[in-house]
């Protein structure tokens, strides 16, 4: 079996230029003889600072964080948070006893989401930071197929005991590796007309005796959109009156549960709902803090089966723990403590508003420009999609994707799953950091890309699926 990743190997004798002589650390004529190999070990250490430019130079051909509108990940943060995390990137979160500290703000992060989260007694709440939501799906997938299993002890495990797992087709690809790795039938609802997630009515119809969990999501990565959690929960009362199926829901919070809670205080999705046995979100995305943090939390103790808690006799202290991942830095935690400090509730609220005014208007400017038709306008999550309009046959979205690059922006251009191949969109994520001000240099650069556009034979696209250019 051949590895994932390839890399040519460096061959004996092929020439090899200086990359720069002035990269010599006092000699410029003696520093840099040879450039190093790219795929063995070089012989030789090198001066820190040339290393330094070496790798410096060739990460100038990323793309610009800043203009990636495809990620959800945060991508600006104050300079004192970036302190802070410099200072705490040598504290390995897993050692507990050694960085007390570090591991009670974790705990009180824990306790601030369960309370936003109107968890019915936050003190009781259970919890974890995670590398990031799809570690935190991972785990509540787990708790999930525990309680479901440790309920049907008397048939499973059997042939005709095979559980399930109920979602939209449009939810993030962890799920799909979730039922993958752990052996879980994935039961999709389907897209259908211009619903583009899962209807809960559909989603009780798939439920039986084997159903482990119906995932709901706060905030499609497709369309930005809110699944309807609270109608949900309802579908999943009635189908347990009328069949004595008691089927919990996970909330797949990712984004929209570090926005909901600050823009649409009245929308019922979390604990209020007596059936949302646990709620992930991404503390990197919307919860603001750079990549490589997550949340899970359960309802109560009995929502995380107790089985499924490690607990560790590690470097001298009993440990309990529950995640996929062992040592990992615990900068992230402490920025995401740090965001909680800085920010508040008001503050929250503030920078999420902003970010869905950003998305609501320069919906709009790209919906006047006559070229698109708007699929969601921002009003959810700080996210929109949007596709060619019905006359346009010049060009296709994939046109637009690969255009805009040229000028610097990210946008990513993708087909919507089963139903809806048909449909292809562009899609903007309005984060932090992506000002009104950005957004109306986006809207001139498509204006002057447009008149090229519409002067085209045809859309140059000849394969979606390699034109596609973001995966869920």
């Amino acid at each position: 079996m051949s590895p994932l990743h390839q890399s040519p190997s460096d061959k004996p004798g092929e020439p090899r230029l200086s990359v720069n002589p002035i990269f010599g650390e006092a000699n410029p004529t003696a520093g840099m003889v040879d450039a190093p190999p790219k795929h063995r070990l070089p012989d030789r250490p090198l001066a820190p600072m040339t290393a330094y430019q070496l790798v410096h130079d060739e990460l100038m051909l990323d793309g610009n964080a800043r203009l990636n509108l495809a990620t959800f990940v945060t991508t600006w943060m104050e300079p004192q948070a970036g302190v802070l995390m410099g200072e705490c990137r040598d504290k390995n979160m897993i050692d507990k006893d050694e960085y007390p500290r570090t591991a009670e703000l974790e705990k009180r992060c824990v306790a601030m989401l369960a309370d936003l989260w109107n968890a019915p007694d936050p003190s009781a709440t259970v919890g974890c930071s995670t590398t990031g939501s799809s570690e935190a799906c991972m785990l509540a997938g787990m708790a999930l197929k525990r309680r479901w299993a440790q309920k049907n002890a008397d048939r499973y495990p059997s042939r005709d005991a095979r559980p399930n797992l109920v979602m939209g087709v449009n939810v993030q690809v962890c799920w799909e590796k979730f039922c993958n790795f752990w052996e879980v039938e994935a039961r999709q609802v389907p897209m259908e007309g211009d619903r583009f997630h899962l209807d809960p009515a559909a989603a009780a119809e798939l439920c039986d005796e084997n159903t482990i969990g119906v995932v709901g999501v706060l905030g499609s990565t497709f369309d930005g959109s809110y699944e309807p959690i609270a109608d949900l929960c309802a579908a999943l009362d009635a189908l347990q009156e009328r069949t004595g199926l008691d089927i919990p829901v996970h909330v797949d919070g990712a984004s929209g549960a570090m926005v909901a809670p600050f823009l649409d205080p009245d929308l019922v999705w979390d604990f209020r709902l007596p059936r949302v046995a646990s709620i992930n979100t991404s503390g990197h995305k919307y919860g603001l803090v750079y990549p490589g943090v997550g949340w899970a939390l359960w309802r109560s103790a009995e929502a995380l089966p107790e089985e499924l808690v490690f607990r560790v006799n590690y470097l001298g202290g009993d440990m309990p723990t529950f995640a996929l991942n062992f040592s990992r830095p615990g900068a992230q935690v402490v920025a995401q403590y740090y965001m909680f400090l800085r920010l508040g509730r008001e503050g929250y609220r503030a920078v999420q508003q902003a970010s869905r005014d950003v998305a609501r208007g320069l919906a709009e400017r790209i919906e006047a420009l006559g070229d698109f038709r708007l699929v969601t306008r921002g009003d959810e999550l700080p996210v929109f999609a949007f596709t060619t309009a019905p006359e346009v046959t010049a060009f296709d979205v994939f046109d637009v994707s690969r255009r805009l690059r040229e000028r610097g922006w990210l946008v990513p251009a993708y087909t919507f799953p089963a139903n809806r191949e048909d449909l292809a969109v562009l899609r903007i994520v309005c984060r932090n950091g992506f000002s009104a001000d950005l957004a109306q240099l986006l809207v001139e650069d498509l204006n002057r890309l447009l008149p090229e556009l519409r002067r085209q034979p045809h859309p140059f696209t000849r394969d979606r699926g390699a034109a596609t250019s973001f995966h869920h």
